[in-house]
């Protein structure tokens, strides 16, 4: 691992007297002055945002995509919504949580008018302590009905500026109800004044939902995959940071780079732990590796517990993507690893794909967390 071939001599900054604020942040939505550059990504969403035309974003998790959203969405001032698909229950659920954050939006005498010709009315009701907005459906009702009288509000009530609805992993849809894909498209197609923003990390159920043909949201939007930050822009935010703590910035900020190959979230989690060692001492032989070394030992429990729910086939497939560059679907990647079939191996990806273990990266497969590989790496060496 070439990680491991990094050895510079001592590294000395002088510390500043008075320590400054992280400037890496990581584990939530990132936004000025931590967010990275992706000014073509950037570009080319507010382009597709400010057409008629339906948005599709998909990526792998921690790429990016709801930090990419959100700030778009703060520059373009119109109406919002982004509704989390992994939180709702079910289809009632669905439009209860739809209903509050319209609500949230509007005057409570426009949504009193507004929901006049509901076929089923809902209990709005303010929690006086918290100021909590709750509403609440008869779930005992007829849920297509309740789901598009709420939908078809959304589309209408904002008369000044089109809203933008965005439905955060939104392949979780299939789990919800056996209809409910159905019947989410037959109401948005006649919607008229929204743009409607799905957002999916699992590529193969994204591309099953809006690229079969015998699937309701076939061809709904515009299909956009959201890749890595181009390493020559994420270097020079890199060295912009950390040239305040350290004389070596260009190559710490490269050494971080070919660790976690440009991946958004890993890398800030790097780079905030190498700033932080920095912060409290002065000397390090080898300051990228020493931060990694750190983050491994903290997951370390985490790791053990990952690793223990794979099974046998699953753990010989990740062992061969750690020590392995080449594509896991040749025949000599099989034998070296002694993995049987290409099928075995097939299933094996699918199931590591799905629980977010490995990521496919154009024509190869490589594990998520650099951090994970480092550990199995270390596991096998010790």
């Amino acid at each position: 691992m070439s990680i491991e071939r990094y050895r510079s001599e001592n590294i000395r900054s002088e510390i500043p007297r008075k320590k400054k604020v992280n400037p890496f942040k990581f584990g939530s939505i990132v936004d000025e002055p931590y967010f990275t550059n992706r000014r073509e990504e950037l570009k080319r969403v507010r382009s597709i945002l400010e057409s008629q035309v339906h948005l599709i974003l998909m990526s792998p998790r921690r790429y990016g995509k709801s930090s990419l959203i959100r700030k778009i969405l703060k520059e373009i001032n119109r109406p919002s919504i982004i509704l989390d698909m992994q939180v709702v229950t079910s289809e009632v659920d669905f439009a209860e949580q739809l209903m509050k954050k319209i609500c949230k939006l509007n005057p409570l005498q426009k949504i009193k008018n507004s929901i006049r010709s509901f076929r089923f009315t809902p209990t709005i009701s303010i929690n006086p302590v918290s100021d909590e907005l709750n509403v609440s459906f008869d779930a005992s009702k007829a849920a297509d009905l309740i789901l598009e009288d709420v939908l078809n509000l959304s589309d209408k009530i904002f008369t000044k500026k089109r809203p933008i609805v965005v439905f955060d992993e939104f392949q979780e849809v299939r789990k919800i109800s056996a209809h409910f894909e159905t019947r989410l498209r037959s109401i948005l197609q006649h919607h008229t004044n929204t743009n409607y923003v799905f957002l999916g990390s699992q590529e193969s159920l994204i591309r099953d939902i809006f690229e079969q043909k015998n699937n309701p949201f076939y061809h709904f939007g515009y299909l956009f995959k959201l890749s890595k930050i181009p390493k020559s822009e994420f270097q020079l935010f890199l060295e912009d940071r950390l040239k305040p703590i350290s004389g070596s910035f260009v190559e710490i900020a490269e050494n971080i780079l070919t660790f976690t190959d440009g991946h958004p979230y890993y890398t800030q989690r790097l780079a905030f732990q190498v700033w932080e060692n920095f912060i409290s001492s002065s000397e390090f032989k080898d300051p990228v590796l020493t931060a990694v070394e750190q983050i491994v030992e903290f997951h370390d429990v985490d790791y053990e517990r990952w690793w223990g729910s794979l099974n046998r086939t699953d753990m010989k497939v990740m062992v061969g993507l750690t020590f392995s560059d080449d594509l896991p679907m040749s025949k000599e990647f099989f034998q070296q690893f002694n993995l049987g079939s290409s099928s075995t191996v097939h299933s094996s990806l699918k199931r590591l794909l799905k629980d977010g273990y490995v990521v496919r990266i154009k024509d190869h497969y490589e594990i998520d967390d650099p951090f994970f590989k480092h550990w199995i790496f270390q596991r096998r060496q010790a």
